[in-house]
């Protein structure tokens, strides 16, 4: 499946806001088995290849804790290759008795689990999307329970010594103010469609026919209002576009519905309607 590759647009890159920098690097490479490929005294970006940046992490002047009730981050998805890589992680954190959660989304099998400032991260396997089920457009997802034992047979025993250098990021879902003006925006002005809707609380969109590049949900309320700028959590994230024509039409449909546009250091920028940023990379 390519679904996060040419010819397609996808998230590439997560950054947060984190309170203890050495800390979260703990947690990020013991714990999930990240590679560091550059580290500052306030800064570090992770790897799962040990070339393509997936996490970045920072440490700003004056952090506070995660505020709740905010837009923001929901979790973080990274996308593991195999089921078989998925059971030798959920042996792992079974070992290292950590808190989880789990699902069956019929399109995938998901963990869940939160890094020591409480963002949430989700690491999962898909399904084959031919054993994906579409109905007029959507497609049919569930929150069932996994089956733990069969996963972690999968891994016959072997140990998790890290992720896997084909590892991507898979999703990000994030907590929004307004499904009605988000909605706008990752579609009619980033080009995303509407493959599953959850009520009036939460939508999921892609391109080219995956099950959800980006998830978006009022859970927290809706109206909820943008975390403070020194607050722990998401920072910003990339979506790559696979040409300039691509991008350059996807501009011109935010600048179209109103949306901030702004180039900073070479990179363009976005804001959602709630305040997620967002660089439109290629």
């Amino acid at each position: 499946m390519n679904f996060h590759k040419y010819p397609h647009v996808f998230v590439g890159e997560v950054s947060l806001k984190v309170q203890d920098l050495h800390r979260s690097l703990s947690f990020y490479q013991k714990v999930l088995g990240f590679n560091v490929l550059n580290q500052t005294e306030k800064s570090a970006t992770l790897s799962a290849d040990g070339s393509h940046p997936l996490l970045t992490l920072d440490q700003p002047e004056h952090i506070m804790p995660k505020e709740q009730r905010t837009t923001g981050l929901y979790h973080f998805a990274l996308l593991l290759p195999t089921r078989a890589d998925l059971g030798k992680l959920l042996a792992h954190l079974i070992k290292l008795n950590i808190q989880l959660g789990s699902s069956d989304h019929l399109v995938s099998e998901a963990l869940y689990l939160s890094d020591p400032d409480g963002n949430g991260i989700e690491i999962y396997r898909d399904r084959p999307s031919e054993n994906w089920t579409w109905n007029s457009g959507q497609v049919e997802m569930a929150v069932d329970p996994i089956d733990a034992r069969g996963i972690v047979s999968e891994a016959e025993g072997e140990a998790w010594d890290g992720l896997p250098a084909d590892t991507v990021m898979g999703h990000i879902h994030l907590h929004v103010s307004d499904l009605k003006s988000a909605e706008e925006f990752y579609g009619k002005g980033l080009g995303f469609d509407v493959v599953s809707r959850f009520g009036n609380q939460a939508l999921f969109i892609s391109t080219g026919g995956y099950h959800h590049h980006i998830g978006l949900n009022t859970w927290n309320g809706v109206g909820a209002p943008t975390p403070s700028e020194n607050s722990a959590g998401l920072n910003w994230f990339t979506l790559h576009f696979p040409s300039e024509e691509k991008r350059s039409i996807a501009i011109n449909n935010l600048q179209s519905i109103g949306a901030f546009i702004q180039e900073q250091e070479g990179r363009l920028l976005t804001r959602d309607p709630s305040g997620n940023c967002i660089y439109l990379s290629l």
